[in-house]
């Protein structure tokens, strides 16, 4: 190798690894400023250095579209995060969600929304919106002897805030003992109306519970032994405290006639059926979800966007 070329690489390592200025290598290399230019310029056009811009929006779009693709839903955002771990994907989907929300949401619109860490960093991103008659409403119960914090009466007030209503509680626990105790509850007039009106909104917004023993879900003691055992056994995630496998396929039939709340089903009939998630633990929880049509709009990170795509069935 030539002195000339060995002086061009080692300019470009000076400049582009180490962070020199052009004054700094031209004192180093005992050249004059100018020669550094011409140095760095003969690095690009010989092709030693190679300058590449990656934009996360471009990448983020793509994937977006992918997962459209292979989900067949209406709408997928992929919010780019600069590192995988559970509470910064919250803070970055949280405020991309209420962003999703503040744009779709209009005159009339009703929203159910569930409880949970995700929902709250939603909640508290809301801006408001000067809208008429919109209605808020909790889908699912979240009452329990635990004293583990759901964050429901919070989120319930900051979205009835954001959209200058009066939310509308379903108090009570989302699981019960037993079914007669469900029916009950049910037949209920003031419940009744309460669940009518989770399964009239049009807008669903919910996260994926995952399944791992400090999840919120797990701390409210709803669960007995038999019940754990097979969520551990076959569960990949539940919506709305209704769990269901790697291929979105309902689990645990005892378990889901005990839970109160809108149904699975009930969410694939929504104009927006919002599901806000990411992060490792919940990788095969969003793919069942998808997989079962329980969504139609996904808000998720760039990583698990780029797990999702490369899961097989």
């Amino acid at each position: 190798m030539d002195e000339k070329m060995k002086k061009v690489i080692e300019a470009a390592k000076l400049y582009y690894l180490l962070d020199k200025n052009q004054n700094e290598i031209a004192r180093i290399l005992g050249v004059s400023r100018p020669t550094v230019s011409r140095l760095l310029q003969t690095a690009k056009s010989e092709g030693i250095v190679e300058i590449r811009i990656k934009n996360p929006v471009e990448d983020s779009e793509n994937l977006a579209k992918e997962l459209e693709g292979k989900f067949n839903i209406k709408k997928a955002v992929v919010v780019p995060i600069p590192q995988y771990e559970d509470t910064l994907i919250k803070n970055y989907l949280g405020k991309r969600a209420s962003y999703f929300l503040h744009e779709i949401v209009k005159d009339g619109d009703i929203i159910g929304v569930t409880w949970g860490t995700t929902l709250y960093h939603i909640a508290v991103e809301l801006q408001q919106k000067p809208i008429n008659n919109v209605k808020v409403v909790q889908l699912k119960g979240g009452i329990s002897h635990s004293e583990t914090n759901t964050y429901v009466s919070e989120i319930l007030y900051l979205f009835g805030k954001a959209f200058n209503t009066a939310p509308v509680h379903l108090p009570l626990p989302a699981i019960v003992d037993h079914i007669v105790v469900r029916q009950a509850m049910e037949a209920d007039r003031h419940i009744k109306r309460v669940l009518d009106l989770g399964k009239q909104a049009n807008i669903a917004m919910f996260t994926i519970g995952p399944i791992k023993p400090d999840s919120l879900l797990f701390q409210l003691g709803y669960f007995n032994d038999d019940d754990l055992k097979e969520i551990y056994s076959n569960a990949a995630g539940d919506i709305c405290s209704r769990f269901f496998d790697r291929q979105g396929y309902l689990l645990n039939e005892s378990l889901n006639e005990r839970t109160l709340g809108i149904g699975l089903e009930d969410l694939k009939k929504k104009e927006y059926s919002i599901l806000v998630g990411g992060g490792s633990q919940k990788i095969d929880g969003i793919y069942g979800a998808l997989k079962g049509g329980y969504a139609n709009v996904i808000i998720t990170d760039q990583y698990t966007a780029r797990f999702l795509l490369d899961k097989k069935g």
